[in-house]
Order: C-alpha cells, then sequence, then structure tokens
C-alpha cells in the first residue's frame, strides 16, 4: 500500500492557491479541468516532497460546503516555525494556534480546512510575538 494524497473541496479556487501556494509555500505539480463533469483537480506539493499530495477538488457549480465536509487537519514540518508563521501573517492569514510552544501552530485555509505546522527537528526556544499569543477562533 502507498499513501497517494489527501483531498480537500474548495470553493474559490483562486483563493485556495494563494493560501496554499502563496502563503503556506506548496507548489502545483499538475491540474486537469474536466469540462463534462464541471470540475477542476488540482494537485499540490511541498517543495522536495512530490509524493505526499493534497488534491483540490473546484466543483465549479458548488456555493460552499459546510462544517460536515471537512475532516481533521493537514499536517506539514516546517524547519523553522516561526518563520513559517511569520510568512502566513504576511500575507494576511490568521494564526489561530499561534507557537507559543516553539513547536507546533494552526492556521486555516479560505475554506475551514484546519492546517498544523510542526517545528521539524526539536521545538524553538518560545520567543515573542509567539509566547503571549493568544488563541483566534478554531483550530
Amino acid at each position: 500500500m502507498k499513501y497517494l494524497h489527501t483531498m480537500v473541496r474548495v470553493s474559490d479556487l483562486d483563493a485556495s492557491l494563494k493560501f496554499y501556494c502563496d502563503a503556506l509555500g506548496l507548489r502545483e505539480l499538475r491540474r486537469s479541468e474536466h469540462e463534462a463533469g464541471r470540475f477542476t483537480l488540482v494537485f499540490l506539493a511541498a517543495p522536495g516532497d512530490d509524493e505526499a499530495q493534497v488534491e483540490l477538488t473546484y466543483n465549479w457549480d458548488e456555493k460552499g460546503y459546510g462544517g460536515g465536509r471537512n475532516f481533521g487537519h493537514l499536517a506539514y514540518a516546517v524547519p523553522d516555525i516561526y518563520a513559517a508563521c511569520q510568512k502566513l501573517m504576511d500575507h494576511g492569514v490568521t494564526i489561530n494556534r499561534p507557537p507559543r510552544d516553539g513547536r507546533m501552530a494552526f492556521v486555516r485555509s479560505p475554506d475551514g480546512i484546519s492546517v498544523e505546522l510542526l517545528q521539524a527537528g526539536p521545538a524553538q526556544a518560545p520567543a515573542e510575538p509567539w509566547a503571549s499569543m493568544p488563541n483566534t477562533g478554531s483550530w
């Protein structure tokens, strides 16, 4: 058995690509348009790790998805948790669970998909502004 991908339904493909690619740092591997079925598939991966993929499914006629269609979260290891969170904030992303412990943070995609960021290797020393930053919303 081999892991292939995780599928996430998105209601705004452009907003989702800005989140997953521009802010989070994933890159687009391939895209396919299916006019007969009225949907687009976009496969993304973290740089240097094409094996673990996220499939964004954009159904052209869908007007949004409720929480019942969501799932737990996506998780990515990052080399510097503080730099990753700062980059996300610079792109207008709310840090729902800041990395107060120097190890873990959570953000949400435009469609409310929870994304966990974990410090690769040992946790960093607690640092401001993260150490005193409160949680925002749910994660």
